[in-house]
């Protein structure tokens, strides 16, 4: 009997791999012919073909992170807390400190390349690996970010997303045996793809794709297929997450154009203060690169420093979408605000700059926002008659900040817009971004950018 069971195991387990090597000759048959159809039609049609397929694999991606992301805290931040309540409040900096473990051992044990905030790694793929990211990549990044980010860690899922829908374009590429600019195209394609899918932003999406490679330039031959491919990544995420902003804003305008000239003095605030985040964001990596202690335990103590400040400011915990939209609401004081600001740095560089697996985007507008919050009721203390509501304030914050330290000041306003529906502060928001752009140099969080192509 026992042999029969063997014997009928074996021939089982024959057939599965029969039945997947079947499956993998046909699907790479099938990319190639696709390769084939790719490299001899012309320059919409191939791109149309390839952009939309990278498109939806990216929109795949961000809905499977944003269900993990929800798994994660879930798992860590309600069970986790609840079943270490005898240890009082010492379990929040446990808590994120143990998600710091996991995912710092989940990346140095099989992708080190997936640690720390992914756009950067895909920029560095894009300049000097020929635009070629392991197919690995993108599952390890969703995992080890959506721990990360689920226990409590202070970072965004731009970094992430960006990373794996740079990967999935970047493997695409490799099925198809196409050339290195095509693969660099594509994975340019699967970046827009991921953000505009998650930010709900498809031109934000594309514009950040092409703008973010380079502080002084923009990879313009990628704009067509970053578009194609951040409106398919949207219309995927919309069929399973519906099309809710990220913010819910009240109706805003400029009814004074003076206040334009305070919405440049933000842009000014914004720009400096962006580069005390970059600086002590790499200041921390660097003093976190000198540890001697294993890889995999640096996201670790991160986490559990993270979790210290959150005992105090809770607020800085996670990517911070609700703090902002408190902020939107008016529900803090100009002291309250500023204090966020700074605790939001500290957190984001231990989770991050620690080797944890996150983005800076969603840091990078809390600060912002948090910013132009405070700028706005420090105003209305002054004798000025036409400071408007702080919405406007927060939001224009929001996005020169992050055109400060990203060095993408289109893609900012954009995204920013398209994420809160913004529109009329177009304007402020240009003369803000532009402004922080210009104060805040050469400095940006993304080490990887080169300064033109």
């Amino acid at each position: 009997m026992e042999s029969y069971k063997r014997a009928e195991g074996g021939s089982a387990m024959k057939e599965m791999r029969s039945l997947f090597t079947r499956l993998r000759i046909r699907f790479k048959g099938f990319m190639r012919r696709l390769g084939i159809s790719a490299k001899h039609a012309n320059y919409l049609e191939k791109w149309a073909i390839l952009s939309v397929a990278v498109g939806v694999i990216g929109g795949l991606g961000g809905v499977v992170f944003d269900l993990l992301l929800e798994g994660c805290r879930h798992l860590f931040l309600d069970q986790g807390l609840e079943f270490l309540g005898y240890l009082g409040p010492w379990r929040l900096p446990l808590i994120v400190g143990i998600g710091g473990l996991i995912s710092g051992f989940i990346v140095a044990s099989t992708a080190p390349e997936a640690k720390g905030h992914g756009t950067d790694a895909a920029i560095k793929a894009f300049h000097k690996r020929w635009g070629s990211i392991r197919a690995r990549i993108p599952v390890v990044k969703i995992i080890a970010s959506a721990i990360t980010i689920g226990s409590g860690g202070s970072a965004g899922r731009e970094g992430p997303i960006a990373q794996t829908g740079a990967g999935f374009g970047s493997t695409l590429a490799g099925l198809l045996r196409l050339n290195v600019r095509d693969r660099k195209t594509l994975l340019i394609a699967g970046i827009a793809a991921g953000i505009g899918s998650v930010f709900k932003s498809p031109l934000g999406g594309s514009i950040f794709a092409i703008e973010v490679l380079y502080r002084r330039d923009f990879e313009v031959e990628g704009f067509i297929p970053s578009v194609i491919a951040s409106v398919s990544g949207y219309a995927v995420s919309m069929i399973f997450t519906g099309v809710k902003r990220a913010f819910e804003v009240p109706p805003v305008t400029l009814t004074n154009p003076l206040e334009l000239i305070l919405y440049g003095f933000l842009g000014l605030v914004c720009g400096v203060s962006a580069v005390i985040f970059v600086k002590v964001f790499y200041l921390t990596e660097l003093l976190f690169e000198r540890l001697k202690v294993p890889e995999a335990v640096k996201p670790a103590i991160g986490g559990a420093l993270t979790g210290l400040i959150g005992l105090i400011v809770p607020e800085v915990l996670g990517g911070g979408y609700g703090v902002i939209q408190r902020a939107i609401n008016g529900e803090f004081t100009t002291e309250e605000l500023t204090f966020l600001g700074i605790a939001k740095i500290a957190a984001t560089s231990f989770t991050v700059a620690s080797g944890g697996s996150g983005g800076v985007f969603a840091p990078s507008v809390f600060v912002g926002a948090m910013i132009g919050g405070a700028l706005n009721l420090f105003l209305k203390t002054l004798p000025l008659t036409f400071i408007g509501h702080i919405a406007p304030y927060v939001l224009v914050g929001m996005a020169s900040f992050f055109a400060a330290a990203s060095k993408a000041p289109l893609a900012s306003v954009i995204l920013v817009v398209e994420m809160s529906g913004g529109y009329q502060l177009l304007a402020p928001s240009l003369i803000a971004c532009t402004i922080a752009y210009i104060i805040s140099g050469d400095v940006t969080i993304y080490g990887s950018q080169l300064e033109r192509r």
